[in-house]
C-alpha cells in the first residue's frame, strides 16, 4: 500500500507503535480516532495508520520483531466535549482509565484525559483552551 497524501503539523514527522495484539489496538484506536474526528488513513495485514501515527504488529517488517516500550502520545482536541468523548470511547474500547477528563496545571485552559491502550501506552487528548492557529496543518501530495 502506497501513501500518496499526508498531512504534517509541527515537529513530528511520524510515530510508530509496535503492538502485541494488532486487532485489539485497531479496536481501541478506531474508537479513539472516531471520538476526536481523525479518520484511519489506511491499513494492511500488519499495520494501520492515521495521519502521523503508524501502528504495526511485531511481525511487521518495519518492527524488527520488537514491540515499542511504554509511550505517551497526546492528540489535540478542538473542545472539551471531544476530550470527554475520547475518554468514554477509549475506555469502552478496552482502554484503562489513567486520568479522567479535567483541568490540568500545565498552563491556563489545559483540559485533558488519559487512557492506557491495550499495550500500556498512555494516550492523552488535550484541549488547550481558546487559541488562534496560523493553520490546521499542511497537506503534502506526492
Amino acid at each position: 500500500m502506497e501513501i500518496r497524501e499526508i498531512y504534517r503539523g509541527r515537529l513530528i514527522d511520524h510515530v510508530q507503535l509496535v503492538v502485541a495484539d494488532l486487532a485489539a489496538s485497531k479496536r481501541f484506536y478506531r474508537a479513539v480516532f472516531e471520538a476526536i474526528g481523525i479518520p484511519i488513513s489506511g491499513e494492511a495485514d500488519d499495520y494501520f495508520w492515521a495521519d502521523e501515527l503508524f501502528i504495526s504488529s511485531v511481525g511487521s517488517p518495519s518492527a524488527a520483531g520488537v514491540p515499542t516500550g511504554r509511550t505517551h502520545l497526546a492528540f489535540q482536541a478542538n473542545d472539551r466535549a471531544t476530550v470527554e468523548r475520547f475518554h468514554a470511547a477509549a475506555v469502552a474500547a478496552g482502554g484503562k482509565d489513567n486520568g479522567a477528563p479535567g483541568k490540568r496545571p500545565y498552563h491556563p485552559g489545559y483540559y485533558a484525559a488519559f487512557v492506557l491502550d491495550p499495550d500500556g501506552n498512555n494516550i492523552e487528548v488535550v484541549h488547550h483552551g481558546r487559541a488562534d492557529r496560523s493553520a490546521d496543518a499542511i497537506k503534502i501530495t506526492f
